[in-house]
C-alpha cells in the first residue's frame, strides 16, 4: 500500500481526493458512501448568500433580490432548503464519517449573511469554503473594486470564525497571482481552490435562444488549472487545490506534480458514479509503484514552475514555439 495521505488546512486527509460541492454532498447517506469509496474530504453542497439573507428576513414574502427574476426563485428555493437543514447536514455528516467536512457558501458581498458563518463552526464544520462569485461584467466597476470585495469578505468572515477559511477563486482577474498572494497574507486564509466553475451560456441556433452549455467539465479544462497550480505553488505558502477538469488518475497525478495539495472532483463522479473514486486511487497507486514513489510528498511539486527543467513552458511565450510554424 502506498501512502496517499496529505495535509490540507492542517487536517489529515487519507487520500488527496476531495469531493467538491455538488448533489453528492447534500445528504448524510451519500457522504457516508463517498467516504467508504475513498474520499479524503467532502465539501458540502453550497448555500447561497441570497438563501441566507432570505432566511434571516423576518418575512420571506417581503424579501427582494437585486437582479431580475431572482426574487421568486430565491423564495421558493429557500422554502425547500432552509438554513437549519444545512446546519443539521453538517452535524449529521460529522457524526457519520471521520473525514473532514467542509461547509460551502457562495457569496458576492460582506453583508448580513456573514453572521451565519459562526453557526457553521458551532455545528462542527472543519473548515469553510467561500465560493466568491464575482464576474467583472459591469463596466462601471474597476478591477480594483472587484478585488477589494475578496478582502472585505475575508476580513468580515474572519471575525466570526476560528476554523480555516478556503477561497474558491475565479480566474477573472488581470492580476490573479498578485491577488492570491495578497489574500494569502490573511492569517485565516488557509488555502485556495483553483478554480470556480461558472454557469456558461450557449446558443441554440435552430431555436435561436440562449441555453446552458454543458454543466460538467471535460479533462481538457484541467490544463488551465494546471498552469496556475504550477505557477503559484512556489509563490505562496498556503494549500492549493485543483478543481475543474480532473476526471481520472492521470489528471490527479498531473496536478500533484504541478504542486497541488489535493484535487476536487465533481463531474467525473456524475459521469462515472461514486465508484470512480476507487478507480482513480488505484490508478494513482499503480503509477506510484511504477515510478518507485512511496508517498505523495515524494513527487508533489516536482514539475512546478519553480522546479521544472523548462519553466517557461507555463508562460505565454511558448505559444510562438508550438504554433508559430503551423500553416
Amino acid at each position: 500500500m502506498k501512502d496517499l495521505t496529505t495535509k490540507y488546512l492542517g487536517l489529515k486527509l487519507n487520500t488527496p481526493l476531495i469531493v467538491g460541492s455538488c448533489g453528492f454532498t447534500s445528504s448524510v447517506d451519500k457522504i457516508r458512501e463517498l467516504a467508504e469509496q475513498g474520499a479524503g474530504a467532502v465539501v458540502l453542497k453550497s448555500l447561497f448568500e441570497e438563501q441566507i439573507q432570505a432566511e434571516l428576513a423576518s418575512n420571506l414574502e417581503s424579501y427582494t433580490a437585486d437582479y431580475p427574476g431572482a426574487t421568486d426563485y430565491i423564495r421558493e428555493y429557500t422554502r425547500g432548503n432552509e438554513v437549519d437543514a444545512y446546519l443539521k447536514l453538517i452535524a449529521g455528516a460529522k457524526e457519520a464519517v471521520s473525514i473532514p467536512v467542509i461547509a460551502s457558501i457562495n457569496c458576492v458581498s460582506a453583508s448580513e449573511w456573514v453572521s451565519f458563518a459562526k453557526s457553521v463552526q458551532q455545528h462542527g464544520a472543519d473548515a469553510l469554503e467561500l465560493n466568491i462569485s464575482l464576474l467583472p461584467s459591469n463596466p462601471r466597476v474597476s478591477g480594483e473594486q472587484s478585488e477589494k470585495m475578496y478582502l472585505e469578505i475575508i476580513a468580515t468572515v474572519g471575525e466570526m470564525v476560528s476554523i480555516p477559511i478556503v477561497l474558491k477563486m475565479s480566474q477573472y482577474s488581470a492580476g490573479l497571482a498578485n491577488l492570491i498572494q495578497r489574500l494569502s497574507w490573511h492569517q485565516q486564509v488557509a488555502g485556495f481552490v483553483l478554480f470556480n466553475r461558472y454557469y456558461t451560456p450557449d446558443i441554440d441556433i435552430h431555436k435561436q435562444v440562449v441555453k446552458s452549455a454543458d454543466l460538467l467539465s471535460t479533462p481538457a479544462e484541467g490544463c488551465g488549472t494546471l498552469r496556475w497550480i504550477a505557477l503559484l505553488s512556489g509563490l505562496i505558502e498556503k494549500d492549493l487545490v485543483a478543481s475543474t477538469g480532473v476526471h481520472d488518475s492521470e489528471g490527479v497525478i498531473k496536478q500533484l506534480l504541478a504542486g497541488a495539495t489535493a484535487v476536487q472532483l465533481v463531474s467525473t463522479i456524475y459521469r462515472n458514479g461514486i465508484g470512480q473514486l476507487g478507480t482513480i486511487l488505484r490508478g494513482v497507486e499503480e503509477w506510484m509503484e511504477s515510478n518507485s514513489y512511496g508517498s505523495l510528498a515524494e513527487f508533489r511539486g516536482r514539475l512546478s514552475y519553480e522546479k521544472a527543467k523548462d519553466p517557461a513552458i507555463f508562460e505565454r511565450t511558448q505559444f510562438m514555439k508550438y504554433y508559430g510554424g503551423l500553416s
